[in-house]
């Protein structure tokens, strides 16, 4: 699995606003809705607070990975982003978050997510990309070191 599969130029977003755990979810429902045909925001946003309401999906290190299985959803589909100021996440380690690789995924591709989210763990436990994107000041940057780290 490449990134590249799941992830495309126009769904990156270097600094996006941080204010809050709900406000960054929300922020992505509203920019998966613009940027794919599939999603309503509104119900992508309640799917992936459900989610976290089963736990966090900050996973150390700065870092979230945000999922859900959505209806309707032809493929597994990710934006990545960078946030503007960290945010707290919940997350395990306790430290607050400002990388973020959501992920909408289809009902019936159980294996192919579980791989999508390996690869992607893969990609941020490295702390050299970790810092790289943390240190782009553009979404093309991003996606640009996001797609060719692995």
């Amino acid at each position: 699995m490449n990134i590249t599969d799941v992830l495309s130029a126009d769904r990156t977003c270097c600094d996006a606003p941080g204010i809050s755990k709900k406000r960054v979810l929300e922020f992505i429902a509203d920019f998966f809705s613009e940027h794919t045909d599939f999603v309503d925001a509104n119900q992508l946003y309640h799917e992936l607070i459900s989610r976290e309401r089963l736990g966090s999906t900050g996973i150390g290190e700065g870092i979230a990975v945000p999922h859900c299985r959505l209806s309707g959803c032809p493929r597994i589909t990710g934006i990545l982003i960078k946030l503007n100021s960290p945010v707290d996440f919940d997350a395990i380690d306790g430290e607050p978050v400002d990388l973020i690789f959501a992920l909408v995924v289809p009902d019936e591709q159980n294996d192919e997510h579980l791989q999508t989210l390996s690869a992607i763990a893969e990609l941020l436990q490295s702390s050299e990309v970790r810092q790289q994107l943390r240190s782009c000041s553009n979404s093309n940057t991003l996606y640009q070191i996001a797609t060719s780290s692995h």
